[in-house]
């Protein structure tokens, strides 16, 4: 797992930046209805996107909540007085507190099918009947496009993949909540490069792959001997899955 604390300086810079926020903010209020007065955040990390939920609506009281001190610092410069501390899985606020309740980029990152599944039961513990829930899903596959850079890479060995459409849909309608829609985003900025692929498996993205490892020297020789190195392939395209909780 990446050291987020560490990440958080470079975190938007290579990770699309403004254009990804924008498409993920986008997505995540297309989902969220009219009239929607407070939402949570889970996970927010920089910001980024955050601080668009929070502009793009008049009258949407957005507050947004990260593990990683590194990156809730930086949220909280982006939208001051807005930001806590918390574990996806024990948050600091009441039942029915918020409209809505958003989760990008979250249950990838959580270690097994228990921490996810208290993870979402938290979000729904703090949505108000009649509110709604949005999660990014399926995330580490939206990153497998077709390309001669995923075919080198496709022999590696995976995290098992905890935020699997079909097993957060389980775990949201085991807490009572009903499936309200489907949204997509580019990921604008995120397609892979085989030089930038190679320095990717240097810091440790691949978690299963360690860095200097001779599976990652493999690895690493056959990307170098791709062509157009510098050359991103097609962005990846993310999906958000939505739930209502009964009123």
């Amino acid at each position: 797992m990446l050291d987020y604390d560490k990440e958080a300086d470079a975190y938007d810079d290579t990770r699309g930046g403004e254009p990804r926020a924008a498409a993920a903010a986008e997505a995540v209020l297309g989902l969220v209805p009219p009239g929607t007065g407070r939402l949570l955040d889970v996970a927010c990390g920089t910001g980024i996107v955050t601080r668009r939920l929070a502009t793009a609506r008049p009258g949407l009281r957005v507050t947004g909540a990260d593990l990683t001190y590194g990156m809730a610092r930086m949220a909280a410069v982006r939208l001051p007085g807005a930001i806590v501390l918390a574990d996806s899985r024990r948050l600091p606020f009441p039942d029915g507190a918020f409209d809505a309740v958003s989760s990008v980029w979250l249950l990838h990152l959580l270690d097994t099918g228990e921490d996810v599944r208290a993870a979402v039961a938290e979000c729904a513990r703090v949505l108000r009947p009649g509110g709604s829930y949005v999660t990014t899903v399926d995330k580490a596959a939206a990153h497998d496009v077709g390309s001669d850079v995923d075919r080198v890479l496709a022999p590696r060995p995976r995290r098992p993949a905890q935020d699997a459409a079909g097993a957060v849909t389980a775990y949201a309608e085991a807490l009572g909540l009903v499936p309200a829609g489907r949204a997509r985003f580019p990921g604008h900025g995120q397609g892979r490069s085989p030089r930038g692929t190679v320095a990717d498996l240097g810091r440790g993205w691949f978690t299963r792959v360690p860095p200097g490892s001779p599976l990652a020297e493999r690895f690493a020789a056959r990307l170098e001997a791709l062509p157009d190195q510098d050359r991103r392939r097609p962005d990846p395209v993310f999906t958000l899955l939505a739930f209502r909780k009964p009123g």
